[in-house]
């Protein structure tokens, strides 16, 4: 029961750094909270502070879902007659969660698409894959970020029905990949209200600085 916890508080401890917070202050001397969507997200940084800061943001970002599920992974490891895929899921969903509602940054954070690709791509680099070049093709023909990352959020579970191979640790991920989905799709509500009105903002990459 202690690595689990340990995995959870590791998890959503990683989770809670803002990196857009971090680097919109640094880059561009504001809260990105408080600027564009008020997202502090990749997707503001870009609007609100350029393509490199969000690129950087979009890195580590995704590199908070890779670490936390390859300390999970060593903590298993280490840790004798542990259940090592609960070990991976629960680093996978606290660290989104943490992203989600930080607890460093007054719990108001991201929308978990990126942190939730680090965790696809290291769990199931097939899925992650697959995923990524979805909501990629979706982004570019309707200009929304937001409607290639729902549809990639949806299409995440779905596969995990259906492919069980090449997982970091073998298991059933279902249920996890559901509460992703769920997460995800729940931090962009707001965004499904706009695109079903129609007045969903749309991404230009050709206009950013």
């Amino acid at each position: 029961m202690v690595a689990y916890i340990i995995v959870a508080v590791m998890a959503y401890l990683i989770g809670s750094i803002n990196f857009s917070v971090m680097i919109s202050k640094k880059m561009a001397g504001f809260d990105l909270r408080e600027k564009g969507s008020g997202n502090a997200g990749s997707t503001n940084v870009l609007r609100t502070v350029g393509k490199k800061a969000a690129a950087i943001t979009l890195i580590c970002d995704i590199l908070k879902g890779v670490i936390s599920i390859m300390l999970a992974k060593l903590i298993g490891a280490i840790w004798r007659n542990l259940d090592a895929t609960l070990l991976v899921q629960i680093a996978g969903i606290l660290v989104v969660i943490g992203h989600t509602f930080p607890i460093f940054f007054k719990f108001k954070g991201g929308k978990g698409v990126a942190t939730s690709l680090g965790v696809l791509v290291t769990t199931n680099w097939q899925i992650g894959l697959i995923c990524l070049v979805f909501a990629l093709v979706l982004i570019i023909l309707t200009q929304m970020v937001s409607v290639g990352s729902l549809a990639a959020a949806i299409l995440y579970p779905v596969l995990t029905l259906f492919i069980a191979q090449n997982y970091i640790v073998p298991g059933n991920y279902i249920i996890s990949s559901i509460i992703l989905a769920v997460l995800v799709v729940f931090n962009h509500r707001e965004n499904v209200k706009r695109i079903l009105s129609g007045t969903e903002n749309k991404i230009s990459f050709k206009k950013v600085n």
